[in-house]
């Protein structure tokens, strides 16, 4: 399981935008946000306004899922990250921090900064084997 996770970490680690879809209860929405990533908190941190559709529909419902891909048109690199969690706004300040450093060009704007705490992971990776699947899932939550 811990291998998994890396795998996971290893894949997340070399990207930086994740899409997002959210729901009120009624309608969809779907949005792209820069993330960083904390394996110790299996967490995603970003950054967005309380304006947004995706912000107002947490607020009703913060169950989200989401993806992060690797585009390519050449099948045996395909890789991928299906996940779900729970967003909630972040209190954490090393997370922060992480965010920050990743991004500090966002500490312009003072954002406000969100946590998706991750419940389940599915990572395909065809460099492993054509539809090679890894499945994590948060016990805790």
């Amino acid at each position: 399981m811990q291998n998994d996770l890396k795998k996971i970490n290893t894949f997340l680690s070399k990207h930086h935008v994740l899409s997002l879809a959210t729901s009120d209860g009624l309608e969809l929405s779907a949005c792209s946000l820069f993330y960083v990533f904390d394996l110790d908190r299996h967490s995603f941190v970003v950054a967005s306004s309380e304006d947004t559709t995706h912000i107002k529909n947490i607020t009703k419902n913060p169950k989200v899922a989401g993806t992060v891909v690797l585009e390519t048109k050449i099948v045996g690199k395909i890789e991928g990250i299906q996940f779900r969690g729970e967003f909630l706004l972040l209190a954490d300040e090393e997370l922060k921090k992480l965010y920050f450093k990743a991004f500090p060009y966002a500490l312009v704007m003072s954002p406000k900064l969100w946590q998706i705490k991750i419940s389940y992971f599915k990572l395909t990776d065809n460099t492993l084997g054509f539809g090679k699947k890894i499945i994590w899932q948060n016990s805790f939550l």
